[in-house]
């Protein structure tokens, strides 16, 4: 389980009239352990926070703090120290998957990234991992393009957790399923973070999907944090209302399907 602590984290990009301010000062913790929901539309700087956690994007003031010590992203070295702590899972699983790879190749290569591992334990390691996202080992030999969107996502779900990071980044990685697929992968990541006991920071548009994972939840607006509850609290009685818009304007999750493997 790994903790991360935001302290007056500062993001920004260059914009077409000059820099522009996405993360504005933003003070988050995600205990080691939890659930911290990360909620806003598009544009309030959600993206932009993950991926200066993770070294994507630079973060001109404040810092990030992984178990307590400053993560800095400057040289292989630390990317690589830093990539063994925290995955991130982005909106589009494509992003992570290689068209012409199988999904065994995809993850025995994640695999052994940090981890020497054998034949034998490649092929164990990989029948693992994609039993722990709800998907059969016989998908293992199809290729991206065979696979459903939620199977996708599921894969790369997956992938990031063969790295054996303790703090995982989902970041929009539902916003692009259809509703009744993504009750049934937030349910699967729900179980994972209980399962593998994985810190997490999950990072959506929609209120009621955000708060179903969640052990609490802070509302983003304009880069900066409007609003911050345990989820029950935040459902009960919303504060500020940009946190009561955003739960009126979202469309409710239907009951767990079926089969998890959609």
């Amino acid at each position: 389980m790994t903790a991360l602590h935001l302290v007056d984290l500062t993001v920004r990009h260059h914009g077409p009239h000059g820099p522009v301010t996405a993360v504005d000062g933003v003070s988050l913790t995600v205990p080691s352990g939890s659930t911290l929901g990360l909620v806003g539309e598009s544009g309030s700087g959600k993206s932009s926070l993950a991926r200066a956690v993770v070294g994507l994007a630079p973060v001109h003031g404040g810092r990030v703090l992984i178990d307590g010590r400053e993560i800095h992203t400057r040289t292989v070295r630390s990317r690589r120290r830093l990539a063994r702590l925290v995955q991130i899972v982005l909106q589009d699983p494509d992003t992570a998957l290689d068209p012409r790879m199988t999904v065994r190749q995809t993850l025995a290569e994640a695999a052994t990234v940090f981890h020497r591992l054998d034949r034998p334990a490649r092929t164990e390691r990989v029948t693992d991992l994609l039993q722990l996202v709800g998907l059969d080992p016989s998908f293992a030999d199809r290729l991206p393009r065979q696979l459903s969107g939620g199977q996708r996502q599921r894969v790369a779900v997956a992938r990031a957790l063969a790295v054996g990071p303790g703090l995982l980044i989902a970041d929009e990685m539902t916003s692009a399923l259809d509703v009744s697929v993504q009750a049934s992968v937030l349910n699967t990541v729900r179980e994972l973070r209980h399962r593998l006991g994985l810190s997490m920071l999950f990072i959506g548009h929609n209120l009621p999907a955000v708060c179903h994972v969640s052990d609490v939840v802070a509302v983003m607006r304009s880069g900066r944090i409007v609003e911050t509850a345990p989820t029950e609290t935040l459902l009960r009685d919303p504060r500020h209302p940009y946190t009561r818009a955003l739960l009126a304007a979202a469309p409710r999750l239907p009951g767990p399907p079926g089969s998890s493997a959609h």
